[in-house]
């Protein structure tokens, strides 16, 4: 049945569009932290579609609110009042931390940014964008000219003008050898030399965690620190929390708060984990930038009173569950449990990340070199044990992603740790 499917996906489907496996997996249900395939093989899901299944699978208050709003009405637009879009958007910009704060619904991140971009340009009046190395914005026309990893920008045609700062990247890179301190003193030394080379930038675009790019970061306080250079010159930062946001770091709701120095930014872009699995994105602005475009606009399907009442469900378990403390508290045994694994196995570079939000390096044992076949290899073995794992970087696809539901217990923290740890050993010598 699964080679079947293959064919005809490939049959219909972009080449371009990705498959995890060898053999690629149907995945037709779930339940908490676990999923199973066609063929009734049983999986802990450590990467919950791509950062987005964010409580648990199946989740009971979640079915039910989409169940009980399907009975009623699924769709109007937004050119109709939807109450449940209103109640959704006062919740997240009390939340937001930005004052005044004004919420418009998308259907996906790569949306959510490109609404961003447009209101940072509009408002500033220039199209140039700053951007980080190793970023990733969604794959519109826009979001992929502030794309800095190549493996994930098909083109080099862009509305926009993108100039990269150094940053995202902790380890490596011309700065990689610095301690923290240095490392943002000469990173903002840098932001204030490209900005004496160029016109005035709308908006500085960054992950406080690089998602796609392997979950990399920079030291606390960058953003911070950013900021009060951007702001001398009227720079808007632009927090792109698509896979960052709802306390998926544990240590904090948002990802920008480990940057907050300087308070909140001027835009946030969030979608993923809110929606639990059904389309929402969304942009959080202040007033006054929010409401700088002078021309009409609508979101068909954005706001839709079937997402927005998933979404009211899952944010209210979050919050109730502290799904953020058992993201720190989970996350934290899991990273030093993972941590103890790598020191014995030559071919990890390093765990990093925060919260449930990891990433596992790979290179080639003995070197600095990143392995996209060691990567692949350690996915390979860990789904034959039943475990769902994720990948990214930069230069390189080496990194494994970890990122499972909050609700993940301790025990099964320790049991995709185990098999992990057994896919690791397996695999690189």
């Amino acid at each position: 049945m699964t080679e079947d499917l293959l064919g005809r996906h490939r049959a219909v489907l972009p080449d371009w569009l990705a498959l995890y496996y060898e053999d690629p997996l149907e995945i037709t249900h779930g339940e908490g932290r676990h999923v199973w395939d066609a063929e009734g093989n049983k999986y802990l899901d450590f990467f919950g579609g791509i950062l987005t299944t964010m409580t648990a699978h199946a989740l009971p208050e979640i079915t039910k609110a989409v169940s009980e709003q399907a009975g009623r009405i699924v769709h109007s637009s937004t050119l109709y009042l939807n109450r449940p879009m209103v109640e959704l958007a006062e919740r997240i910009a009390q939340l937001s931390g930005i004052p005044d704060a004004r919420v418009f619904f998308t259907t996906s991140g790569t949306e959510a940014n490109d609404t961003a971009l447009m209101l940072a340009t509009t408002y500033r009046r220039s199209n140039t964008i700053l951007a980080m190395r190793n970023s990733y914005h969604g794959r519109s026309f826009s979001a992929v000219g502030i794309t800095g990893n190549r493996g994930w920008s098909p083109t080099s045609l862009s509305p926009l003008q993108t100039l990269y700062v150094h940053g995202g990247v902790r380890t490596r890179g011309p700065y990689a050898s610095l301690g923290d301190d240095d490392f943002i003193a000469a990173c903002v030394d840098d932001l204030k030399d490209l900005l004496g080379h160029t016109r005035p930038p709308a908006a500085l675009i960054a992950e406080p965690i690089q998602g796609v790019g392997g979950f990399t970061s920079p030291p606390d306080g960058l953003y911070a620190a950013f900021r009060e250079v951007l702001d001398e010159h009227g720079i808007l930062w632009i927090a792109d929390e698509v896979q960052t946001g709802w306390g998926r770091t544990g240590d904090h709701f948002w990802g920008w708060q480990a940057h907050d120095r300087s308070g909140p930014p001027d835009i946030l872009t969030f979608a993923k984990g809110i929606g639990n699995g059904m389309s929402i994105g969304g942009v959080v602005a202040r007033a006054e930038i929010m409401n700088c475009l002078d021309a009409n606009s609508i979101s068909t399907f954005g706001g839709t009173q079937i997402t927005m009442a998933a979404g009211l469900a899952n944010l209210t378990y979050l919050l109730e569950h502290d799904l953020q403390g058992n993201a720190r508290r989970v996350g934290g045994l899991l990273i030093e449990r993972l941590r103890a694994v790598a020191a014995q196995v030559p071919g990890v570079r390093e765990v990093r990340g925060r919260g449930l939000m990891l990433g596992v390096e790979l290179v080639k044992p003995g070197t600095d070199e990143a392995d996209p076949q060691a990567a692949s290899a350690v996915l390979e073995a860990a789904r034959a044990e039943g475990l769902l794992l994720g990948k990214g970087g930069g230069h390189n696809t080496s990194a494994l992603r970890i990122a499972p539901p909050l609700s993940l217990t301790v025990a099964e923290a320790e049991e995709g740790a185990a098999i992990l740890e057994h896919a690791l050993r397996s695999t690189i010598q």
